[in-house]
């Protein structure tokens, strides 16, 4: 089992940023990879970036690469989701997720277990 809990969401003006935390808990060392998801009101879950454990090796969605930087220490058990230039359609609540085996790491079914998500409000 793995536990997981998001904090640092808030409301932001556009072109702010915050930095959102994810704290693991419980068999972190067999988690192959960390994702952090979004999910704006009536739409689906998005996938928004990943890092693999081992290796630090990141993946971004293409409408937050540039502006998002995911990172984690191992040490603390913690992932993060730097935010920068936030716009108006960055507003969701963000979801952290864990993933035990390797596999395309960009849709919900990859993931085993998730956090109870963060909301992000970007105001224009």
């Amino acid at each position: 089992q793995v536990q997981l809990v998001e904090s640092g969401g808030g409301l932001v003006q556009a072109g702010g940023s915050l930095r959102l935390s994810c704290a693991a808990s419980g068999r972190t060392t067999s988690t192959y990879a960390m994702g952090w998801f979004r999910q704006a009101p009536g739409k689906e879950r998005a996938f928004v970036a990943r890092i693999i454990r081992t290796s630090g090796i990141t993946y971004y969605a293409d409408s937050v690469k540039g502006r998002f930087t995911i990172s984690r220490d191992n040490a603390k058990n913690t992932v993060y989701l730097q935010m920068n230039s936030l716009k108006p359609e960055d507003t969701a609540v963000y979801y952290c997720a864990a993933e035990l085996m390797a596999g395309a790491g960009r849709r919900t079914y990859d993931y085993n277990y998730w956090g109870q998500g963060t909301q992000v409000t970007v105001s224009s």
